[in-house]
């Protein structure tokens, strides 16, 4: 039976075909024994995305253990609210903390950004202008996301970016991606972007 663990970028967990080019978790355990959500959506403040190969280590996906989540990129797992694993992403770890604003401890950075990705138990969105956005900002009409890249939006999908639109001028948008990680986006963090967005997106170094 497909897992209800892939996140989209107002960070709900769905059932999609495609596992994605990043896992993380949120600090714990959601599914039961039967492998099935139960009401929580998180475990703790430690939402983190990481590295689908780590160390030859193998998992059974949802077994014992914490409920394993996966992403389409990092640019869907910081929009939903979700930092770099500071054990088997530390490069990335180390260089998002010394970009975050003002606080660099994990713990610190995890009550800023729980704070700013929810409203109670739904996703909290940030009203700002779409020209001052940073490349890897992801904004939402509606129910659809788009990622800033450059002079285009790329609307998201579970399986990649599934078209593009020139970028308007002048106008507000309601932002996913939570405040602080656009302030690391904006001192130069490059996110790792699905290949799908890759002609149109900045390259990763």
């Amino acid at each position: 039976m497909p897992l209800q663990n892939r996140v989209t970028p107002f960070g709900d967990l769905t059932i999609a075909p495609v596992r994605g080019l990043l896992m993380g978790n949120r600090g714990g355990r959601l599914h039961d024994a039967r492998r099935q959500l139960g009401a929580r959506r998180w475990a703790s403040k430690q939402w983190i995305c990481c590295r689908l190969d780590f160390n030859n280590r193998h998992r059974e996906v949802w077994g014992d253990s914490y409920s394993e989540l996966f992403f389409l990129d990092e640019v869907t797992a910081i929009a939903a609210g979700h930092r770099p694993c500071f054990e088997c992403r530390r490069k990335d770890a180390l260089t998002f903390a010394a970009m975050f604003p003002g606080k660099h401890k994990a713990p610190e950075m995890d009550a800023v950004l729980h704070g700013e990705r929810l409203a109670g138990k739904a996703k909290r969105l940030h009203r700002r202008a779409l020209d001052a956005l940073p490349d890897g900002a992801m904004i939402a009409f509606g129910e659809e996301a788009f990622a800033v890249s450059g002079k285009h939006l790329l609307r998201w999908a579970p399986d990649g970016y599934a078209a593009k639109r020139a970028r308007p001028d002048g106008i507000d948008v309601d932002v996913l991606t939570p405040p602080a990680i656009l302030a690391v986006l904006a001192k130069g963090y490059a996110p790792l972007w699905h290949p799908s967005a890759l002609p149109i997106s900045p390259a990763r170094p």
